[in-house]
């Protein structure tokens, strides 16, 4: 595949022919994701452009377009490329050891917020397999007064993780640990939340090249049928979450009756079986019995 052009272009012809590569390597959504690769290598949020169409490429600005597009169209994710990706309201710094999050996974904040009387109140949250710190930030964000611990098993997620918390301003109010899921913690938290692996082992070659090949493993092998991490989660879940407390865990399509009987076996009742913005139920919701 050649290069984007050897001549002088603007910002319109830059992405017309940056999306006609991508089109024809099979990315979805060719010309969004030429318009943002466009504006990163011109160093312009991705609105200046409809602004200023014609705003002329540099030959340094044409190379890393033409770089970012070569990887694109090898089906690497525009995150990936950027290395950020927006999530809730921050925008949250990536790495090799993390899952891209997701705005399916905005259904967990969402299910959380609908749960808590009164946001000003000092909640206690727990973050398990936090990765970069996008579910726990994003609540901090919305609750003044909370503090949060995340823990994940990759050393290289909690730094990353770490490093969004400081650019996000929460360091003060965030802490991450290694851990094994709940193994060693004590304490009751007022909400848990979580965003497991639960992708079936012999799925994962079939899943998009975009996740298949760019997401850690760790982050998306949830077991033979996808639902070992939940099976170690259900008990510390229902040792660590405080009375009254609300737990919204990720779960994958049609995982969500398996996921709330688990829940329920360790002693808590599930409220609801909360749907992302597609239909797909994407989150249960349980509480501590008495």
């Amino acid at each position: 595949m050649g290069r984007i052009s050897a001549l002088p272009m603007n910002a319109t012809d830059a992405i017309r022919a940056a999306a006609l590569r991508l089109e024809a390597a099979g990315v979805a959504d060719p010309r969004l994701d030429a318009r943002l690769l466009a504006a990163a290598a011109l160093g312009v949020d991705a609105r200046a452009l409809f602004g200023r169409p014609q705003m002329p490429l540099s030959d340094a600005a044409a190379a890393r377009l033409d770089d970012f597009v070569r990887r694109r169209a090898a089906r690497e994710p525009v995150s990936r490329i950027l290395g950020r990706r927006g999530f809730w309201t921050l925008d949250l710094a990536l790495g090799p050891d993390t899952l891209d999050p997701r705005p399916d996974s905005e259904t967990v904040v969402d299910a959380v917020l609908a749960e808590i009387g009164d946001r000003a109140a000092p909640l206690r949250i727990l973050d398990f397999g936090t990765g970069s710190g996008c579910l726990l930030l994003a609540l901090l964000s919305e609750l003044p007064a909370a503090t949060g611990l995340g823990i994940d098993a990759s050393p290289g997620a909690l730094a990353v993780a770490e490093a969004n918390a400081r650019e996000c301003g929460l360091a003060a109010r965030a802490r991450f640990a290694l851990g094994d899921w709940g193994r060693g913690l004590t304490g009751c938290h007022d909400a848990i939340v979580a965003n497991p692996p639960y992708i079936p082992d012999a799925d994962i070659a079939g899943l998009a090249p975009e996740v298949a090949q760019w997401d850690p493993r760790a982050a998306l092998a949830g077991g033979r049928d996808g639902l070992d991490c939940y099976r170690a989660l259900a008990p510390d879940i229902a040792r660590l979450l405080a009375a009254g407390g609300v737990a919204a865990i990720e779960i994958g399509q049609g995982q969500g009756r398996a996921v709330a009987e688990l829940l329920e076996a360790a002693g808590l009742s599930v409220n609801a079986v909360r749907r992302d913005l597609a239909g797909i139920e994407r989150c249960v919701v349980a509480f501590r019995r008495p």
